[in-house]
């Protein structure tokens, strides 16, 4: 039986420009790009159709928000076919890294290409079918390229059941937005003390991004504040910070204007340092940017 694909709405393209002005080599650590399809067709096996946001889109959301430096994840509606992603960074590589969807058991030569091409990491993501399971073998392949590995959980307690295997791998690794952590899971939660836990290997960056998902209330998302201030104050230099540009799959409740996210990052970081860390340290070290 045929099952549509669903189509998933656009970003708010109006990008407010935020008061909070980020200082000069400031990353953004989480966008997409998708599209145009004619160029960078959507994968047959997608489980959502994007509006195209293209890279040039992008671009100039980035400049609207004072951002100069990005991480382009390769996103779902892509499938593995990363030349999107190759492209994005191929127009900016001096200040576009990207992180890509790959199998495991890639020839080393490919693995070369790709890295050659910026990619300094690999996704997976439950959310699109991409499970945990070849986990240890893509990191295995994968670290001789220092590349990081990034992990995209449909549910916090997925966290808890793959920690094991993040404490044998040797890489660096991300827990995409705060591995899903609610405020219904709170800071005493058993996910939340498996991500403290994983700090502790110093190979841990959490990234904090769309976290309007998993919060229960309307911006500005307050009932994040205690899992956000905990993770800061525990590991200010391990954690960065994302806009997840266009926002795919985002069904449910008002479309963020990244003007907005923007302007959250004092709250959610006050101390200026630990800004800096995250907007600028962290990610010049996981992907490899030259010193402001």
């Amino acid at each position: 039986m045929h099952v549509a694909i669903p189509s998933c709405p656009g970003p708010d393209r109006a990008t407010r420009t935020p008061t909070y002005r980020p200082p000069p080599g400031a990353t953004d650590c989480h966008a997409h790009i998708f599209g145009p399809p004619e160029r960078f067709p959507y994968s047959a096996d997608r489980s959502y159709t994007p509006e195209p946001c293209t890279a040039e889109q992008y671009d100039a959301m980035l400049a609207t928000i004072g951002f100069s430096r990005a991480a382009v994840v390769q996103g779902g509606a892509h499938g593995s076919d990363n030349r999107v992603t190759l492209d994005a960074i191929a127009r900016r590589p001096d200040t576009f890294r990207g992180v890509a969807v790959i199998p495991s058991g890639l020839p080393p030569d490919d693995l070369a290409a790709l890295n050659a091409g910026g990619i300094r990491g690999a996704r997976l993501s439950t959310m699109v079918g991409y499970d945990f399971s070849h986990l240890a073998r893509l990191a295995g392949e994968t670290h001789e390229l220092d590349w990081h590995v990034v992990l995209h959980f449909r549910d916090s307690a997925e966290l808890v059941a793959v920690e094991p295997v993040l404490q044998r791998i040797r890489n660096p690794f991300i827990l995409d937005h705060m591995a899903r952590i609610t405020p219904a899971d709170g800071v005493n939660s058993e996910p939340f003390r498996a991500l403290l836990r994983l700090l502790d290997t110093d190979r841990c960056y959490v990234k904090l991004a769309s976290l309007y998902r998993t919060s229960a209330e309307p911006y500005p998302h307050r009932d994040m504040l205690p899992m956000i201030h905990a993770v800061v104050a525990a590991r200010p230099d391990r954690i960065i910070w994302g806009s997840n540009w266009p926002h795919p799959i985002h069904y449910h409740g008002p479309m963020p204007n990244d003007g907005d996210l923007v302007d959250l990052i004092p709250l959610w970081v006050p101390d200026p340092a630990d800004r800096y860390r995250m907007l600028v340290e962290n990610p010049a070290a996981l992907y490899g940017f030259a010193a402001v």
